[in-house]
């Protein structure tokens, strides 16, 4: 339910009021109750997006969705090649000689 704002103008009295979509406007001033009330456009009229969150890319047109998936596909199989080692780890050595990192383990 929205939040409107109302304006006197005969007694200049300023006020918010909370009601529904359906009901009609208010015509008496709860202040002065004569019947020069006007609803005006206030700062208080918005929409409010509830939920996870609104992207600019959930309405994207099919041929950028096409190209998107294209690129994120490219890319992903050019990423992956070869970076890993015989065992399966990776190597980060720099220089011709590795040297192997032992852990010591404390003494019980």
């Amino acid at each position: 339910m929205p939040t409107y704002e109302y304006h006197c103008d005969a007694c200049e009295h300023n006020f918010d009021e909370f009601q529904s979509m359906s009901e009609p406007a208010l015509k008496k001033c709860p202040q002065c109750k004569k019947p020069k009330l006007r609803r005006v456009f206030g700062t208080g009229a918005a929409i409010l997006f509830k939920g996870s969150g609104f992207y600019e890319t959930d309405y994207r047109s099919d041929s950028y969705k096409q190209a998107a998936k294209a690129d994120q596909d490219s890319g992903s199989k050019s990423s992956t090649s070869g970076t890993a080692g015989a065992n399966g780890t990776s190597s980060t050595d720099s220089g011709g000689k590795g040297k192997k990192s032992e852990t010591k383990s404390p003494k019980s």
